[in-house]
């Protein structure tokens, strides 16, 4: 993509109403606008990279054995009542009416939504074990919206709910998921650290926040040190023993939030303990029949006799991640992407675009890395050096390769690494380490 022809309108100053490093460095390099409190306009180099972040999730999920659904966002208030959470779930929920006065809202979370479906579509045990998932737009009210896309009203959630037979199935689910998270978050670059975490109007007895660490972050929370330190997540996730195992072996380091805290725990482990700030990306639950046995949903057991299916509900904040990773993952100049979520790899920097031997090797190299498959954003604008650098490293793109007057004498280009040194390399071996 052309700079001179793409739309990325970044700001030089820091808009005043932005207070964390996310929300101000995603207003500054043109990936979102606010249109009303706590909603976002996406735009091209955010939803870029809000695309990037939805493909890992979607690819680790299908690896898990999940199923891709859509559902509607705007939702009948028939279904909540049903379960019994319409009045209790309180003034987040938008509650709406149609022009027949019927009561709707727009869906906050969507567990009466897939119980219904699964329930419509599974009648014996051979149906099961289930697990469907969505990548959707939800709403919640919140009072006080902030921190840009890490507490807004409308996000982009995955959400899965599994549907099984027993607990032991329902857990060998859960813990499929589990793992899954881990993986999901280390594909982007996170050290998310899993948390044992209260349920909230979810439901249910087990649950597990997945929390980046960082000094924004929403909650205190407390871990071992062990955790600091990357794991390595091989483990075959059909082998229910194994698997259990393998997240038990996870789990045997303490860590919780603050409203999970073991403080007797904590006292035994004594100095490994570390305490820190926040941010949430995902959480999983299991809470039986919480709302199949609400909703009246049973299947034909193996000896004929009704069995109400146990579920498990999975979400991650697929639009709050970017925030996560910004807070995680930034220095004074701007972003640094980890380069799998990356809007682009490389930013291709023409620093004479008036010179036409520059314009000339640049058009070349431009050509180049399109037809190798490398996503590229061209610096073609009539702007100065400092301008181009400056907006390369606000944006954080991984690479640069930049091209100028003594460069195409001597038949070389600058390569640089995002926070690196430039090195002086021939072209061959700069495509060489760009697509390699």
């Amino acid at each position: 993509m052309r700079l001179s022809r793409y739309f990325l309108p970044v700001l030089k100053e820091t808009p005043g109403d932005a207070v964390v490093v996310s929300h101000q460095l995603m207003l500054r390099a043109g990936m979102i606008r606010q249109t009303a409190a706590g909603i976002y306009a996406w735009l091209p180099l955010g939803l870029r990279v809000l695309k990037k972040i939805e493909a890992i999730v979607r690819e680790e999920q299908d690896r898990a054995g999940a199923i891709e659904v859509l559902m509607p966002t705007i939702q009948s208030a028939e279904l909540w009542k049903n379960s019994g959470r319409y009045d209790a779930y309180g003034p987040e929920m938008l509650r709406i009416k149609d022009r027949h006065d019927r009561e709707m809202l727009f869906s906050p979370t969507a567990e009466e939504l897939f119980t219904t479906i699964f329930a419509n579509g599974a009648r014996s045990y051979r149906d099961l074990p289930k697990n469907i998932y969505q990548i959707q737009w939800k709403f919640r009210d919140e009072v006080r919206p902030r921190f840009g896309v890490l507490r807004g009203r409308e996000f982009l959630m995955k959400d899965a709910y599994s549907f099984d037979l027993d607990f032991d199935a329902a857990r060998h689910s859960y813990n499929r998921m589990f793992v899954a998270y881990l993986r999901t978050f280390q594909r982007m670059g996170l050290h998310a650290i899993p948390m044992r975490a209260d349920t909230g109007p979810i439901g249910g007895d087990l649950s597990h926040e997945f929390i980046v660490l960082a000094p924004t972050g929403e909650s205190d929370v407390f871990y071992h040190r062990n955790w600091e330190s990357a794991r390595d997540l091989t483990v075959d996730a059909d082998d229910a023993h194994a698997l259990a195992g393998f997240v038990d072996g996870l789990n045997a380091d303490y860590a919780a939030t603050d409203e999970k805290r073991d403080e007797a725990a904590e006292a035994a482990a004594g100095d490994a303990i570390l305490q820190s700030k926040g941010i949430e990306v995902g959480q999983v639950f299991y809470f039986g029949d919480k709302y199949t046995k609400a909703m009246g949903v049973t299947v034909q057991g193996a000896d004929g006799q009704a069995v109400t299916p146990l579920m498990g509900s999975y979400g991650i904040g697929v639009s709050r991640l970017i925030g996560a990773i910004i807070e995680a993952s930034h220095d004074k100049d701007g972003i640094v992407w980890p380069e799998a979520v990356a809007p682009y790899k490389v930013a291709l920097i023409n620093l004479r675009a008036d010179d036409t031997a520059c314009r000339e090797a640049a058009d070349a190299l431009y050509g180049q890395l399109e037809a190798a498959g490398v996503e590229v954003l061209y610096d073609d604008r009539d702007e100065r050096g400092g301008t181009k650098f400056a907006t390369a490293d606000l944006i954080g793109v991984p690479w640069q390769l930049i091209v100028g007057p003594k460069g195409v004498a001597a038949g070389t280009v600058e390569l640089k690494r995002r926070g690196g040194d430039r090195e002086d390399v021939s072209v061959d071996a700069a495509m060489a380490r760009l697509t390699g």
